[in-house]
């Protein structure tokens, strides 16, 4: 894969760590398209094989999720030891899940929404790709300018 806009120190991550690094979170941004615009929603989710479970009520985001327009999902993470980050970015479709009793007894008992209410409906994101990046955070005066700075920088 192509390191586009990359930096130097950024490693381009395999599918297989990019699953590895999403079983240890669970909380993603989820992205689509609402009627004529981009959302984003906040999702707890669970790695089953390789897709994505999450629970949500009825609403604006299960009608997006399951209509034929494409979504994505990020999640990511930081080791405040190491200061090493990582960023992972689901891009696919989804669809609705029946409810099994196996599919209750396994995959849904390590569900738990954030957000309180009823979470009747499950939604599997079956992604087409998997792309995730690693990197060191640097410290905020490598990259901070305050708005004083900027303008005698941009006078001089």
């Amino acid at each position: 894969m192509p390191n586009h806009g990359a930096s130097p120190d950024t490693e381009i991550l395999g599918e297989k760590e990019c699953w590895r690094l999403l079983r240890r979170v669970s909380l993603g941004r989820l992205a689509v398209w609402v009627e004529d615009h981009p959302d984003i929603f906040p999702v707890n989710y669970t790695v089953d094989r390789d897709t994505l479970v999450f629970r949500t009520a009825s609403g604006t985001k299960l009608v997006a999720v399951t209509g034929d327009t494409p979504l994505a999902l990020e999640a990511d993470g930081v080791n405040s030891e190491t200061g090493i980050a990582w960023s992972v970015v689901l891009k696919g479709r989804a669809e609705e899940i029946e409810p099994t009793e196996e599919f209750l007894d396994s995959v849904a008992r390590v569900l738990f929404p954030w957000q309180g209410g009823p979470k009747e409906h499950f939604v599997r994101i079956i992604p087409t790709t998997v792309t995730g990046r690693r990197f060191a955070v640097v410290q905020p005066k490598t990259w901070w300018i305050s708005l004083d700075e900027a303008s005698r920088a941009g006078l001089e």
